[in-house]
């Protein structure tokens, strides 16, 4: 159960971003509401979720499992249960996806490259980071310096996100029902 009020002032800012969410997402998304309490904090990470939107540095399948890995580390179901419909969304291989909450036992679905990108989100994640310089130098000599920068920036981007829900006790909000990777967890 939410820790917060999922119903924030009727202000015409929350009922434009109702309506966007409404539309772009077939819902209301959950961590919308909530920051829907503070003006100023909905409009900063609104902003820092549209620029995020257009880094284009990384491989879109590499973000996207740095980010649920992250997401799984932190056990935020929200964002696992989101990461889910965004995977389907992208088209990634099902196989993949749900895997990555037990990805060191299913070592042979991933590439050496996703092994490297899931194992650095994790090792980020960690409440004292535990990146290693040999992990870094492996992940900038396969992807580059302005790829490396844009998983770093990814992976600390889910970090806020998912301990931002996890604080606000958010969960599933269904996403992932609605979509092929869901059968195969």
């Amino acid at each position: 159960m939410a820790r917060i009020s999922l119903t924030p002032p009727h202000t015409l800012l929350n009922r434009l971003g109702a309506r966007y969410s409404r539309r772009t997402y077939g819902k209301v998304l959950d961590p919308g509401l909530a920051l829907g309490h503070n003006a100023r904090v909905l409009l900063t990470y609104v902003r820092q979720e549209r620029g995020a939107a257009k880094w284009n540095r990384l491989d879109p399948g590499l973000k996207h499992l740095a980010v649920m890995a992250a997401a799984v580390r932190i056990n935020c179901s929200w964002c696992m249960d989101f990461g889910h419909w965004e995977a389907d969304a992208l088209g990634l291989p099902t196989d993949k996806v749900s895997k990555v909450p037990q990805w060191r036992d299913n070592q042979d679905v991933f590439t050496e490259l996703e092994l490297l990108v899931l194992d650095y989100a994790e090792a980020m994640t960690e409440t004292e980071p535990r990146v290693t310089d040999e992990l870094a130098a492996a992940l900038t000599g396969r992807l580059g310096e302005a790829a490396f920068v844009e998983l770093t920036a990814m992976v600390a981007l889910e970090n806020y996100r998912s301990r931002m829900n996890r604080a606000f006790g958010l969960t599933s909000q269904g996403f992932s029902d609605a979509c092929a990777v869901a059968s195969q967890t």
